[in-house]
């Protein structure tokens, strides 16, 4: 009896199994090669449902393998699309990726130079004019960003969030930073000639003060504030020295914003002394057009969380290894 066109292919035909000299065979031309099962089915002398056998069968042994990867969200761009949609932001602006391998806790002088140009775009998108009001925070973060160059805005207003002449630390003088990214942007800096919690009688001196009150008055009329995010402020090693970290109420905070604390639900967190804090409200911040807040880092994950969902700040600027993390926990 004449052999069937599979003959050449099979070792049993009752068992449907194949040498693997064959199944190799199939596969390289299929999947390498990019030859049709038509073809294959020519070349080999087999028709074409025994090519799909083969195929399916090289795959089983390993012979094919195939893998399914999700797509790289940091390239496309659905992950600052996705991360936006999922905790409830207008825009989220992604740095080029940390450099290789990520440490832990990347250190804020690469994290400024690669965050830069994402806080340039972001406040390019806001669309300032000159005399229009950008509020600036203290930290570290902020502070790194303003060591590099930003789209200049012309005749912008900038002005601190918080007092801060009394801190030893650059990245907590809020005068410093305002100057700094004045600078960057060819801005009118404004600075507040205030430490950031005084006693009760400079208190009453400093908010009767026609200068110091002029910047106040300016925090309810920005268009846009630009501020880091800060970690849970009894697990940080770098805090401004008016924090009372042995303060029980502080237990509850998982971050702050512009020296504000609040917790998971993004209720304010008060401490002792508070209430004399030069400090824009986080009332007034859910008001403005604008807040984009510039944090990366698993700490930051809990803190940027709970203040997108507050409304603290509608835009945020992080790294894609961070926004992973925030999508995973939201």
């Amino acid at each position: 009896m004449p052999s069937s066109p599979d003959t050449p292919a099979q070792t049993s035909s009752d068992s449907g199994t194949f040498a693997p000299s064959q199944l190799y065979a199939a596969a390289k031309m299929y999947y390498e090669e990019d030859a049709t099962q038509a073809q294959v089915a020519q070349k080999l002398r087999v028709s074409r449902a025994t090519v799909s056998r083969l195929l399916s069968q090289a795959r089983r042994q390993g012979i094919v393998r195939i893998e399914v990867r999700p797509p790289d969200l940091s390239d496309t761009g659905d992950l600052a699309g996705s991360l936006a949609e999922a905790i409830g932001l207008q825009r989220v602006y992604l740095s080029a990726p940390l450099p290789a391998p990520t440490p832990a806790k990347p250190t804020v002088e690469v994290m400024g130079s690669f965050l830069a140009p994402a806080v340039s775009r972001a406040l390019t998108e806001v669309g300032l004019v000159a005399g229009d009001v950008l509020l600036v925070s203290s930290g570290r973060t902020v502070y790194e960003v303003a060591q590099f160059d930003l789209e200049r805005i012309p005749g912008v207003l900038v002005v601190p969030t918080v007092g801060g002449n009394d801190q030893p630390e650059g990245w907590y003088q809020t005068n410093e930073i305002t100057r700094l990214i004045s600078g960057k942007l060819g801005g009118r800096p404004n600075y507040l000639f205030a430490p950031a919690l005084p006693g009760p009688d400079l208190y009453d001196t400093l908010r009767a003060d026609p200068s110091i009150q002029r910047v106040l008055d300016l925090w309810p009329k920005a268009r846009c504030a630009l501020m880091g995010v800060g970690a849970p402020p009894l697990l940080r090693d770098d805090i401004p020295q008016f924090v009372p970290t042995t303060s029980a109420s502080l237990r509850a905070a998982v971050g702050d914003v512009c020296s504000r604390f609040y917790d998971r639900s993004g209720a304010r967190v008060d401490f002792p002394g508070g209430e004399r804090l030069i400090a824009v409200e986080l009332a007034v911040l859910q008001q403005l057009p604008v807040g984009i807040a510039v944090a990366v880092g698993g700490e930051k994950v809990a803190p940027i969380l709970a203040g997108a969902r507050a409304g603290y700040f509608n835009r945020l600027v992080t790294d894609p290894a961070t926004a992973r993390q925030l999508l995973e926990s939201a």
